[in-house]
């Protein structure tokens, strides 16, 4: 075995990357530990390219649970279906290095990080990151260049790498960064209304440690020598014959297509100029294949126009394919309350995005149950799931569930929202957000974030602060560059970056970041954060025309949650035996009961009469004897002695024959008998909690 391992400092921790002892029929593998996380990943790739026009690259990250000391929930006792957790770590592996493989790739390539340790001071998908880079760097596959990935923190006004699980809990601000030694290249992550000059140096100091990362992947590779390196293919030369009649058939067409402002039509003309250059270039060529390929090339070259035309357009005449400036958003109408029976509704709508968001609010048992790695909080009790209809873009496919794009979508514009909400310990409900995209053309998601705030607004939800997003692009030619606000589809395809900010007046609540290019300088990045910013308050401002506040009153057909505190010990007594009592409580009452450890039991219903029902049972069953107090109480046992009066529920106390009345009493049953209401007071509560009663004191009142 030719064992190699490198070990750089990452956030005061060792990072050790080691190959040569594992997997070793992988094309490359490694395992990445730091502190007692260790992750193993393999590159392959296959032997036969692929019949398809694209990279075919897979990035899988599965967590194993018995690597934290775990056996898997359910019937089976196997893990299954990756779940959030392990489809947001494979994108996080897939972004920033998919750009490092040659365009011309088309050779099958997976990578795989299998999770062999999980300690949760220090989380395993950073370590993928760095593995997949190493992996695919050791194996025969044509990667560029490595790529790292660090996770950064501010805790406690410090900014800190690769943090432990409490400082993580802790922080205000909490990023993934990855990169190559060149540039940052991908930004995922989130904060507390956190400044954009904070955000720049965190990402300062993650490229700094990336770079340390990157360069010991490449000595580890040195070290070891890995796998002889397959060259990609060449792209095919293109005739020049073909490109000039292209050229000629398409340019100009392209040109006006890419000034017009809608969609569907500007597609339909460019698609119109395409098929003109396919014809002319196939134009007299008779053999069959000669004229298939010549079509073929003649589409390539309307691509390699259409690509240069749109950004010589932003770069010369600072004026984009829908005709705006760079810094203009597009028109913006909002709508809410359109659903009468959901909670909260509303309809964002941006130029050709729209999306309708519907809130649900709900008690503790509506919360989602988690059971996965890095997981501290077992109930989530704020949820927003995002969906993209093939309809939004009017195209037909098959829907079969929510894809890694979905739910890394709805994973951004969750974490958008959730710093804004409120404590659970103000406000006990369970919030369920559903965000339905009705029309995309730009950044489906950040219409996400706007329509789901509008939604909590308008269902009285008290959010700290409205917050909104945006889509922002670069397009870079060579010193000169132009950033684009609100971004269309199109300027994503052909742009150099695109990078999603969300937040509230105050600061940034969430940011993801994508370059296609090798570096974006500080000076573009302020630049590009600070007009962003200019863009989130103008849409901010827009949203407030509709709704600037939560309602002051949640709907009628919301749940009203009302909040009683008994002791402890009396918990017991709510409960019943098997749950025997509260069952009984919400089926007499209709109403839906959390019981807290610390004695809190949150009552919900949508009626105010049940509920109040429902509380003056729970009083009654809770209810504790205090001496002096008059009580109600029916007789349940008669003695010799006296007689057993039940003053509450599952309560009673003894009346000595002798305060059964104001005269002499000679047989119990002269005076009462099983089952009648008498009038008592406490008179005694002894140290074992045994309650003397008297109804001779009673009516002396």
């Amino acid at each position: 075995m030719n064992i190699q391992s490198v070990t750089v400092d990452v956030g005061g921790r060792p990072l050790t990357i080691e190959t040569g002892k594992y997997a070793k029929q992988a094309g490359g593998a490694v395992i990445v530990r730091q502190a007692d996380s260790a992750v193993l990943v393999t590159c392959t790739s296959g032997t036969t390219p692929a019949r398809f026009d694209f990279l075919p690259l897979s990035c899988e990250y599965m967590d194993r649970v018995g690597g934290y000391g775990r056996i898997p929930g359910g019937y089976l006792k196997r893990e299954g279906r990756s779940n959030e957790r392990e489809t947001l770590a494979s994108r996080l592996m897939d972004r920033p290095i998919r750009p490092l493989f040659p365009k011309t790739w088309r050779f099958e390539t997976q990578i795989i990080a299998t999770v062999l340790s999980f300690d949760t001071d220090c989380d395993t998908d950073v370590l993928s990151i760095c593995g997949a880079a190493a992996a695919a760097l050791l194996s025969d596959a044509p990667l560029k260049q490595p790529c790292a990935g660090v996770r950064v923190v501010r805790h406690g006004g410090q900014l800190i790498v690769n943090p432990t699980r409490v400082q993580i809990d802790e922080a205000d601000l909490n990023i993934v960064v990855a990169g190559t030694a060149d540039a940052v290249c991908m930004v995922e992550g989130g904060g507390k209304e956190v400044s954009e000059a904070v955000m720049m140096d965190a990402m300062d100091l993650a490229h700094g440690v990336i770079k340390t990362i990157c360069a010991a992947i490449v000595q580890l590779r040195e070290k070891h020598g890995g796998a002889a390196k397959r060259e990609a293919p060449a792209p095919a030369a293109l005739d020049e014959g073909t490109v000039t009649k292209a050229k000629a058939a398409a340019t100009e067409g392209i040109r006006a297509a890419l000034r017009t402002r809608g969609k569907h039509e500007r597609r339909e003309a460019i698609a119109a100029a395409k098929a003109a250059a396919v014809a002319a270039a196939g134009t007299g060529i008779d053999d069959a294949a000669q004229k298939t390929l010549a079509e073929a090339q003649a589409a390539e070259v309307c691509e390699k126009i259409l690509k240069v035309e749109m950004r010589g357009m932003v770069i010369s005449e600072g004026v984009r394919i829908d005709g705006r400036a760079t810094d203009e958003i597009r028109p913006i109408w909002t709508e809410v309350g359109i659903s009468p029976r959901a909670h909260g509704s509303a309809v964002f709508t941006r130029g050709e995005t729209q999306v309708f968001a519907t809130v649900a609010l709900g008690v503790e048992d509506d919360g989602q149950r988690l059971d996965y790695a890095g997981v501290t909080t077992p109930l989530r009790r704020w949820m927003l799931q995002y969906n993209f209809p093939p309809f939004c873009t009017g195209e037909s496919y098959p829907m079969r569930g929510p894809k890694r794009r979905e739910i890394g979508h709805g994973a951004l514009a969750h974490r958008a929202i959730q710093n804004t909400l409120p404590a659970a310990d103000g406000f006990p409900y369970v919030i369920r957000c559903s965000a339905d995209v009705l029309e995309s053309n730009g950044s489906s998601s950040m219409g996400t974030v706007c329509a789901g705030t509008l939604a909590l607004l308008d269902a009285g939800v008290p959010v700290k602060a409205p917050v909104a997003g945006i889509a922002m692009g670069l397009i870079k030619e060579g010193e000169e560059f132009a950033v684009l606000s609100d971004i269309l589809g199109d300027e994503d395809h052909l742009g150099d970056m695109d990078f999603k900010v969300t937040g509230t007046t105050a600061g940034i609540t969430a940011f993801q970041m994508d370059t296609k290019i090798s570096g974006v300088s500080r000076d573009i990045m302020t630049r590009a954060l600070a007009q962003a910013r200019e863009g989130r308050l103008h849409i901010l401002a827009e949203m407030a025309k509709t709704i600037s506040a939560p309602r002051p009153e949640m709907s009628p057909y919301a749940p009203r949650i009302t909040t009683i505190q008994i002791k402890t010990e009396k918990i017991k007594d709510i409960i019943g035996p098997g749950g025997k009592v509260i069952r009984g409580l919400q089926d007499k009452t209709g109403c839906k009961l959390t019981v807290h450890d610390d004695g809190r039991i949150d009552v919900a219903s949508t009626d105010q009469d049940k509920a109040a029902k429902c509380i003056a049972m729970i009083r009654e069953i809770t209810a504790e004897a205090e001496i002096g107090k008059l009580y109600v109480g029916v007789v349940k046992r008669i003695t010799d002695f006296g007689a057993f009066v039940e003053i509450f529920p599952g309560t009673d106390g003894l009346v000595h024959i002798s305060h059964l009345a104001k005269e002499r009493v000679n047989k119990v049953t002269d005076i009462v008998n099983e089952g009648d209401e008498v009038l008592v007071r406490v008179i005694d509560i002894d140290k074992a909690g045994k309650i003397r009663l008297s109804r001779k004191e009673a009516l002396e009142d």
